[in-house]
């Protein structure tokens, strides 16, 4: 039986160097991979281009490479939380590109895929399409994007098994499904990690062809992006 199994997070970030391109899935803190982003903080690599929904926050997970320098470029769809991102954009210490969220979804999705490119209305008429090709498709005009090329992938599932099988919970489904196998190398965490066969395959969502490396991540935080309370009268 293939295994996929590497023994630790050190094992599984082999092969990450500076200047690489790297999909990090998870939307705002929710099924981020923070086990595999700590110990990237902890190398010297840098001048990484990030692609990620979010930056994370000043203090957890992209924030945290924000902090160190060790990303160029950015390229996003939503960046609001993260005062050391705008910082360091606005004095121009970081490129980035903003994407809208659907096509960045769909950007992943088609290197997933095999697929080179695709048209999508978002966008038209706006920033977003300067030098990208045009066509009117049933009467509206669309633009060319093309598919991500990224060296590596990295996702978080919560339970997966050593043949690289994913199951995802909840929200944490979000950007790290159609990440997984996007890019040349994928990384998965895990906060479970069970022999093969252990699984239902009818509740997998990305099988285990898609990941190369799998790994269980020691410790998870379950953080609220935003608290919002109410009180009662």
């Amino acid at each position: 039986m293939i295994t996929k199994k590497v023994n630790s997070v050190q094992e599984a970030i082999q092969g990450i160097e500076s200047k690489m391109t790297i999909m990090f899935g998870g939307f705002g803190l929710c099924g981020i991979p923070e086990n595999t982003i700590a110990a990237l903080v902890n190398t010297s690599i840098s001048d990484l281009t990030c692609i990620s929904n979010n930056a994370g926050v000043d203090d957890f997970g992209l924030g945290l490479l924000l902090q160190k320098k060790q990303i160029k470029k950015m390229i996003s769809s939503y960046v609001g939380e993260n005062a050391e991102f705008e910082r360091q954009m606005l004095s121009g210490e970081l490129e980035v590109e903003l994407t809208p969220q659907g096509t960045l979804a769909e950007r992943c999705r088609a290197a997933q895929a095999g697929i080179p490119a695709f048209f999508t209305p978002a966008g038209y008429g706006t920033e977003v399409a300067e030098g990208k090709e045009a066509r009117e498709f049933n009467g509206k005009m669309h633009i060319m994007e093309e598919a991500f090329k990224a060296d590596f992938a990295i996702v978080k599932a919560w339970k997966g098994d050593e043949a690289g099988n994913l199951i995802f919970k909840g929200t944490a489904r979000n950007f790290n499904a159609c990440m997984a196998g996007a890019g040349r190398i994928t990384i998965a965490e895990v906060e479970e990690l069970v022999p093969v066969g252990s699984l239902d395959p009818n509740q997998i969502h990305i099988p285990g062809i898609m990941v190369q490396r799998i790994f269980q991540g020691e410790k998870f935080e379950k953080r609220i992006e935003q608290r919002t309370v109410r009180v009662k009268n």
